[in-house]
């Protein structure tokens, strides 16, 4: 399965986090199975996002969708976020 590594800088974490609750419901109508949410333990403002998709296709049509850049916007994020789209190679449970 693809994942999507989103990495970004928000203005208020506090602030930023409202919005991406709420686009859960995109994200899953977009295709998205699972999504982690990380944050820089040296910056709280610095945000990671790992989510697991159904397809290449829609991991990739959702990061260029203008919906993400207008909920972006919306949400404080400045600077322009990292994505990546990632191929799982292989898993180790310890």
């Amino acid at each position: 399965m693809p994942h999507l590594l989103i990495h970004h800088k928000v203005r208020d974490f506090g602030k930023w986090k409202p919005f991406f609750d709420r686009h859960q419901n995109y994200r899953k109508i977009s295709g998205a199975i699972n999504t982690q949410l990380f944050q820089n333990v040296e910056d709280p403002n610095d945000v990671f996002v790992l989510a697991e998709w159904d397809s290449d296709e829609h991991a990739r049509d959702f990061a260029s969708s203008e919906d993400l850049k207008k909920t972006m916007e919306k949400a404080g994020v400045f600077g322009n976020p990292h994505i990546l789209l990632l191929k799982k190679i292989q898993e180790y449970k310890t």
